[in-house]
């Protein structure tokens, strides 16, 4: 298999991962409808910055995350639930308007990166998937590991700006068109909360059962 065939194939698995509706698209499709286009692409490039991350953990120190995985897969999984559902808690007793979003957005948007940073680095699929996938495409004969492990880093955070932006920017049409009903904002507000909790208590316990 040649490198580009080899690359390929790694963005054809890498978006059909990204793809599929979890905790960290939620997050994005909330920040966007309780916070408007900039809080869901804060959301989109935070999400992004723990995509690189966990690139690094993956080109880095492979041979130590299958070690460790078994050790910290629980933890990190009920540490990631347990943070999602304070988020969804905030989004359930919060009192959204569309007013009210838009004149705080720019004081909040530091706080949903960092938020959206902390949901994927607690993601532990993401660590998983540093682990199955990783060792298949990082390959010695295909040059330097570490430039490798740029180019799928790119990658990785290119599928994640494509995807969860155009959600944030999806979520953001939605929320725009209830400008004149607020209270409709209110109910989608505290819907994508508790559909966060409910995410976090699905995966807690599929996972732990």
């Amino acid at each position: 298999m040649s490198y580009a065939e080899n690359l390929w194939l790694f963005l054809l698995l890498l978006t059909g991962i990204v793809v599929v509706p979890g905790m960290d698209m939620i997050y994005v499709l909330a920040s966007a409808l309780s916070g408007g286009k900039r809080a869901g692409l804060a959301a989109t490039a935070g999400m992004m910055a723990g995509g690189a991350i966990h690139t690094v953990f993956g080109t880095l120190g492979t041979g130590a995350l299958v070690a460790l995985v078994p050790q910290l897969f629980t933890p990190l999984l009920i540490a990631g639930a347990g943070y999602m559902i304070w988020i969804g808690v905030s989004l359930v007793r919060s009192s959204i308007t569309v007013g009210a979003v838009e004149t705080a957005a720019a004081r909040r948007l530091s706080s949903t990166f960092g938020q959206a940073l902390a949901t994927c680095m607690l993601n532990p699929k993401a660590y998983l998937f540093v682990v199955a996938v990783y060792p298949q495409f990082l390959k010695p004969q295909y040059g330097s590991l570490l430039m490798q492990g740029v180019v799928m880093g790119l990658m990785t955070m290119a599928v994640q700006g494509v995807v969860y932006g155009s959600v944030a920017l999806a979520g953001h049409g939605a929320r725009h068109a209830l400008v004149a009903n607020p209270g409709v904002t209110k109910a989608i507000g505290r819907s994508a909360g508790l559909l966060l909790v409910a995410a976090a208590i699905f995966t807690l316990a599929h996972e732990l059962r």
